[in-house]
């Protein structure tokens, strides 16, 4: 325990430039150009007409007391959806450290270094896997959380500048302070459709000698581009041909893409989604995790297990020279 304790400190501390001040750094710029288009439409916005839920009301005093506390829900349920560029920054930081993990440690040598240590291929692999799949989106979710309530606040000063006061409505609501504990939930899902991407990118590293990302990007897309082409050849002499679409879905996108937050959505019911009024958190945490049902997401995952050990046993015995 203390031995991984100790690699998941070092792994932080070593790229805490990508962890913590890339989405901080992305944060401030949302809160700088969101918070300020809130500013600048209080301070010279008129009060036009706007229409809510098909009616026609005047921004200035004059919505309703019901529409106000609709307003007031929605506001307090999906204000977290203000951070979502944060999780896409995850998706990509996360993406290039799996690329990097293995690779960096043979090309520099510093493998040597760490195998002198008592420490095992398997806590090097594994808390490299933590870092990427519990660390790494700790951190974006407590920035994400910071940023999408100063923008919440800015937002609800700007409607109090224009004679809407939403304070009272959304401080009074449930969800406000429920959301975060909500995004938390979806973290066990994003792990388990996060393995397979993991699991390919750990693998990669630890094996190619240069051009990881050619390697992990490339290697899929040629297989694309293979099947194709024998899909065209035999296709003119049997009806027997790859499915394509099934290949680049549930193997090309599930293992690239896996990264990404939400992607399970792409296997539920959107439909659902979009006849909620807004963005309800029980909805859209019920349907994430119903995903879970299908046999396939788990079969990607045990896949993704299955890389991750390969990804040890190549760091066992893949040296350089």
């Amino acid at each position: 325990m203390k031995t991984m304790k100790w690699l998941l400190r070092r792994e932080f501390w070593e790229h805490k430039g990508a962890f913590f001040w890339a989405p901080v750094a992305v944060a401030v710029a949302m809160i700088v150009l969101v918070g300020g288009g809130f500013m600048y439409a209080m301070a010279f916005g008129g009060s036009e007409q706007i229409q809510i839920d098909g009616r026609t009301v005047v921004a200035i005093n004059g919505i309703p007391a019901d529409l106000r506390y609709k307003i007031a829900h929605v506001a307090a349920s999906g204000y977290l959806g203000l951070a979502a560029p944060l999780f896409l920054v995850l998706a990509v930081v996360v993406f290039f450290y799996c690329l990097a993990a293995l690779h960096d440690d043979r090309r520099d040598r510093s493998i040597l270094f760490w195998k002198s240590l008592p420490l095992s291929d398997r806590d090097t692999v594994l808390s490299k896997v933590l870092t990427a799949l519990v660390v790494a989106p700790l951190i974006t979710i407590a920035v994400g959380v910071v940023t999408a309530l100063v923008l919440l606040v800015l937002g609800m000063i700007s409607a109090a500048g224009k004679g809407v006061n939403l304070f009272a409505p959304v401080l009074m609501e449930p969800n406000l302070y429920l959301a975060p504990l909500y995004l938390l939930a979806f973290l066990p899902l994003y792990i388990i459709w996060a393995l397979p991407t993991v699991g390919w990118l750990l693998m990669v590293s630890s094996w190619a000698r240069s051009k990881v990302f050619l390697w992990a990007v490339g290697t899929p897309l040629v297989a694309v581009v293979v099947l194709k082409w024998f899909n065209f050849i035999v296709g003119h002499v049997s009806n027997r041909v790859f499915d394509i679409d099934w290949f680049v879905s549930e193997v090309v996108a599930r293992g690239l893409g896996g990264l990404v937050p939400g992607i399970w959505l792409s296997q539920g019911d959107i439909g659902v989604i979009n006849q909620q009024y807004g963005l309800d958190p029980n909805t859209l945490l019920g349907l994430s995790y119903a995903t879970l049902a299908s046999p396939g997401v788990w079969v990607a995952a045990a896949v993704g297990v299955a890389m991750l050990y390969a990804a040890t046993r190549l760091r066992r015995w893949r040296d350089e020279g």
